[in-house]
């Protein structure tokens, strides 16, 4: 039985049109509801006998059927719910109320007319709609699909829709009954992600530059066009392998796994200069910027690498580099043979002159002296220009020999100490690449001198490996913290430099105080009478 004091609490919850029952304030809320929740409790433990449903105390309230319950629960699903007997018509058939709200029409026109769901469905979906109607009737596999119908008002809708038929027992047809879900929002929010999804990856196709996007682990999950075009593999055949087992050189494999460590650790951008194998064997060289794409935790999503193949870039800017120097070299020595010659011709002329005025006593020979003082500059300082457009003689010592000799000048020009530190002799066969260390050389000193406050300064040249370290350090000014790597010109000439002999180019603090630069690069071997290219004598 129910206890009175359950009765009690029910008594104080208004009815829903009791004009007390809108007007609630937050203390009458939760002392209903503790009411409420009192009626579950009491007398848990002796629950009620079915005599007791109809009792002269229940006699008036009567429970609802199970049909009306399960009724109302339908009702209030967001979703249109039917059901048909297969072989009862239509007067044994439901829709639930959600048919109006969704397509317009009432639950009574609805069933009314038999085939009103066949002829709303859209006419693209209905040859598909008929198969897998089909289909479930015969095999009696749940039908699970979506596909568009035309509301009254000419609105097309997206339904998903599961049915399923139910057999009696000897195996005939007896019912169908399913639930269809208005999915019309999520296909337009599915349509303009496939159009964004669209616009995206055609401009990952048409852009070009090459766009790898790899996972955490550094596996390829996409490939655009341009890298298809560079390095002659698909898509399909590089997905889901390993970016460094693909196309970046066995050498350059390492140091590619560390920058994506990197990647995953700090998050940071970096930019790097990596050469490609292509599927043919042809080397390209790519300039990387790559970045983290983070996940909904902070975690890296993806790993988003963009490269520029600068193969050719490279190849014109060495080959002007190459010029420029080819022409300075040609001035320098046109200068020292030809207008130097010229120069020193003048001179002893001049020289001659002079001394036949003085054996006649005219006052002329002081001209003539003085003539030959100015010949005499004009060769010092065309001597001087030759030197600095030819600082390298062409053999395999000039490097050494070039400085020495601007060590010397330094301490000389400067007065302060300058020194070229070899413990065995550094044989460099390549007269561009002797050009290009003399110069960086040349910028480091410099900078050391001006910008450090140097006062002792110390070059050192040394091979071992098939590998040559040209190093410059300098007790000037501590090194900023971060390291300039990349700051002022000087320092990006010298960086490029590097870059340009096939070698790198490292910034670090010195020993005791001021800055250490160094210069990897490779040692080229000299060519065998056989390697040499052969004269044409036509």
């Amino acid at each position: 039985m129910i206890s009175t004091g359950s009765a009690d609490s029910m008594a104080r919850i208004p009815p829903p049109d009791s004009a007390s029952a809108g007007a609630l304030g937050l203390d009458e809320a939760e002392n209903l509801l503790i009411d409420l929740a009192a009626v579950f409790l009491t007398n848990q433990a002796q629950p009620l006998a079915p005599a007791d449903l109809f009792s002269e105390e229940n006699q008036d309230e009567q429970l609802p059927k199970a049909d009306e319950i399960y009724r109302a629960l339908v009702e209030q699903i967001p979703a249109v719910i039917f059901m048909a007997h297969l072989d009862r018509g239509t007067g044994e058939a439901y829709v639930s109320p959600q048919i109006e709200a969704t397509l317009g029409f009432s639950q009574e026109e609805w069933l009314e007319d038999p085939i009103r769901w066949y002829r709303q469905i859209h006419p693209d979906d209905k040859n598909r709609w008929s198969i897998e109607a089909a289909q479930m009737f015969l095999s009696g596999t749940p039908l699970r699909s979506a596909y568009r119908v035309m509301a009254r008002d000419g609105r097309v809708v997206w339904f998903h829709c599961e049915a399923k038929m139910i057999r009696r027992k000897d195996g005939r047809p007896w019912f169908i009954h399913g639930v269809g879900f208005d999915i019309t929002e999520l296909k337009r929010i599915e349509e303009a992600l496939q159009e964004e999804r669209n616009v995206v990856s055609a401009i990952l196709h048409t852009v070009g530059a090459l766009v790898v996007v790899l996972d955490p682990q550094g596996r390829i999950v996409r490939f655009n066009r341009a890298c298809e075009l560079v390095s002659g593999y698909s898509y399909a055949e590089v997905r889901g392998k390993y970016f460094w087992d693909l196309c970046v050189m066995p050498e350059e494999a390492e140091r590619f796994k560390i920058a994506v460590e990197q990647l995953r650790e700090d998050h940071s951008a970096k930019e790097y200069e990596t050469p490609w194998m292509a599927r043919d064997g042809a080397r390209r060289l790519i300039a990387w910027s790559s970045t983290i794409l983070p996940g909904e935790n902070g975690s890296p999503a993806f790993i988003i690498a963009t490269g520029i193949d600068i193969t050719e870039r490279k190849r014109l800017e060495k080959a002007i580099l190459e010029i420029s120097a080819e022409e300075q070299r040609r001035i320098g020595q046109d200068l020292h043979d030809g207008l130097g010659q010229l120069l020193t011709g003048i001179a002893f002329m001049s020289k001659a002159q002079e001394q036949k005025l003085s054996e006649k006593g005219l006052a002329e020979a002081a001209e003539a002296a003085r003539i030959v003082r100015l010949v005499n500059e004009a060769i010092n300082k065309t001597r001087e220009l030759a030197h600095g457009l030819l600082p390298v003689v062409s053999d395999a010592q000039g490097l050494t020999s070039a400085l020495k000799r601007w060590a010397a000048e330094v301490e000389d020009l400067f007065r302060i100490s300058c020194r070229l530190q070899m413990s065995q002799p550094v044989l460099i066969h390549d007269s561009n690449m002797s050009t290009h260390l003399y110069r960086i050389a040349q910028e480091a000193v410099n900078n050391a001198i001006k910008h450090g406050q140097a006062k002792n300064i110390t070059i050192s040249l040394s091979a071992s490996n098939g590998q040559g370290t040209l190093r410059i350090e300098n007790d000037g000014v501590p090194i900023p913290e971060p390291l300039p790597d990349g700051s002022g010109m000087g320092m990006q000439i010298m960086h490029y430099r590097a870059r340009m002999i096939g070698g790198s180019l490292k910034v670090r603090g010195g020993e005791t105080r001021g800055i250490a630069i160094s210069c990897i690069f490779p040692l080229s071997k000299p060519l065998t009478d056989a390697e040499k290219p052969k004269e044409d004598h036509r």
